[in-house]
């Protein structure tokens, strides 16, 4: 898989929190048992969210997590480069260190095509969108699925 357990955890936990209103705070206990997710772990990556300046976090006993901004100006890029970084498409399918412009791989050009377009999609697609496309559909399953297309 090309995103980590704690990336899809996120996108999972951010499609969620763009599905409710924006003024509100969900508790991560809330969180982690809507979708399943251990607390701790779910904390975790919410925490990493939360310094990138996608999620608002409140504390105390009626603290929670919200989305820092409108949920149609997160993108689905945006989550991922918080959490896997900015260079998540970045290494040679092959795993070669040398594979690049110069001396590519086997499967150099198609593997640029392929990033190329995951990474437009993922910046073109809002977590907006994402609620709103499968809002009847559970949320596990919606990025279960989007991660294994990519």
């Amino acid at each position: 898989m090309i995103l980590s357990k704690s990336c899809v955890y996120g996108l999972r936990a951010s499609v969620y929190l763009a599905s409710k209103k924006h003024d509100d705070f969900v508790t991560i206990r809330k969180l982690s048992d809507e979708l399943n997710i251990s607390f701790h772990f779910l904390t975790k990556v919410l925490q990493q969210l939360t310094k990138a300046n996608i999620l608002e976090s409140y504390k105390g006993p009626n603290g929670g997590v919200k989305l820092a901004k409108p949920a149609h100006s997160i993108s689905f890029l945006d989550v991922v480069a918080s959490i896997d970084g900015k260079y998540v498409l970045s290494d040679c399918v092959l795993g070669l260190s040398a594979c690049g412009e110069l001396d590519p791989c086997p499967l150099h050009n198609e593997w640029q095509e392929f990033k190329d377009n995951l990474r437009y999609m993922m910046a073109n697609v809002t977590l907006e969108e994402l609620s709103a496309k499968h809002r009847q559909k559970p949320v596990k399953s919606l990025v279960s699925r989007i991660a294994a297309k990519a």
